[in-house]
């Protein structure tokens, strides 16, 4: 699975799974996210270091999006809110063998669309306790973030 979390809302933008963890799953979710819209011109595509997060595949399709790529070697914090939204899907989602990718596909699908970018709040008084969806919708509305 790979995902991209937008930082000021911790919304997760765009997600892929597949049975590999090559350049291309990257793209995927990357995809997903330019697909839904709201990416701006310059903004910082955040990564791991892994080499499917600095293959040429990927640098070639954020450049394609007019993004711009970060992630420094040896920097644990870059990668932290991906980090820390994988913790939470474990610990929500549960740990578990599914008994095939479809259902596997199906229960993460729910989890990220119908709960943790529309239900689950913000555990922190600097984003007033809202969803990452509402406070998405508040900074489009041009209102502060915070509380």
């Amino acid at each position: 699975m790979a995902t991209w979390l937008d930082l000021a809302t911790r919304e997760v933008v765009g997600y892929a799974m597949a049975d590999h963890h090559r350049a291309s799953l990257v793209v995927d979710a990357l995809t997903m996210a330019a697909g839904r819209g709201g990416l701006q011109p310059g903004c910082i595509a955040h990564s791991d270091r892994g080499s499917e997060c600095t293959s040429e595949e990927l640098r070639c399709h954020i450049r394609g999006l007019g993004l711009r790529q970060m992630g420094r070697t040896g920097s644990c914090y870059d990668n932290a809110t991906a980090e820390s939204f994988f913790a939470v899907l474990k610990e929500e989602i549960g740990v578990r063998v599914w008994p095939g990718r479809a259902t596997a596909r199906a229960a993460i699908f729910t989890y990220i669309e119908t709960f943790y970018n529309r239900r689950r709040l913000r555990k922190h008084p600097l984003w007033g306790y809202l969803t990452p969806l509402e406070t998405r919708q508040r900074h489009q509305q041009g209102h502060s973030l915070a509380a």
